[in-house]
């Protein structure tokens, strides 16, 4: 609760600087959508260097924007009504064999600009530092940046976003980093929830008194938290981007802040040649 709550602040710091962050389920009991940011795997770029993209600007990555608004109308936050009622029958029947499911939530931040993280430090790499915020969640179990472990499966010219004039990117199939810094693309990642593991049809276990066989306890009804984790995941990104805005352009007040991010965006988009497209 309290770091949903402190990402719930950085979110408000973020939207100062037209950074918003959203996300929806991809995947739950073996069920897996047809809509996210990476399902098409060759996702075309969304936002031009300098990378300070607006959330009024068209939807990033061919989704809904804002993405946490067409999530919400769905039980399970899920962008694909097919897929929503497949994953709402899996978690009936699930509930009737007292057993429950788990997935994966696709959590997309708009508007990052390029050059966040650190290229050098590798304890200042800002992928490297999503990944442990994520993993640090409970039950989560994985997570992958834009095609994460699809990469390993592909040819290197299958996998690498060529830049274009202007220094975009022609696809974000590495989700939005590069050498632990920002691109000024969208930032995509999948966070992957295992099943609850408390039963109301209980596994076996043992009595730690003495050893011997027992039944484990059934402390909750619920059959899934994969739509409600997404909610924490955006949280986690959120202190990581507040935390690495702040890291780059800081100061002792908002409006300092703003004066410096506008000055290393202005500084940025000098270093595009006169001509080059966006």
């Amino acid at each position: 609760m309290a770091r949903v709550a402190c990402g719930a602040i950085c979110k408000l710091l973020l939207e100062q600087f037209d950074v918003e962050i959203g996300s929806h389920v991809v995947e739950l009991g073996g069920v897996t959508a047809s809509i996210g940011a990476t399902a098409g795997v060759g996702a075309q770029h969304a936002a031009p260097l300098p990378g300070a993209g607006s959330p009024h600007r068209p939807a990033p990555l061919h989704l809904p924007w804002p993405l946490n608004a067409a999530a919400d109308a769905s039980p399970v936050r899920c962008l694909d009504p097919d897929a929503e009622r497949e994953m709402v029958a899996r978690i009936d029947a699930a509930k009737a064999a007292g057993d429950t499911l788990g997935g994966v939530v696709e959590v997309v931040a708009a508007g990052v600009p390029v050059g966040l993280g650190s290229h050098v430090s590798w304890d200042r790499k800002l992928d490297g530092r999503l990944a442990q915020a994520l993993m640090s969640i409970p039950a989560v179990k994985g997570v992958e940046l834009g095609l994460g472990f699809e990469a390993a499966r592909r040819k290197g010219s299958e996998v690498h976003d060529e830049i274009m004039p202007g220094f975009a990117r022609a696809t974000n199939r590495a989700g939005g980093t590069e050498g632990g810094m920002t691109t000024g693309e969208p930032l995509v990642l999948h966070v992957a929830m295992k099943p609850i593991s408390t039963l109301m049809s209980p596994l076996r276990t043992v009595d730690l008194a003495s050893g011997a066989p027992a039944q484990a306890q059934s402390e909750r009804s619920d059959v899934t938290a994969v739509p409600a984790m997404g909610v924490i995941a955006e949280a986690m990104i959120a202190l990581m981007l507040a935390q690495a805005m702040l890291e780059k352009f800081g100061g002792d007040s908002l409006g300092e802040m703003k004066r410096n991010f506008q000055g290393y965006l202005a500084q940025v988009g000098a270093r595009i040649p006169k001509g080059a497209a966006s």
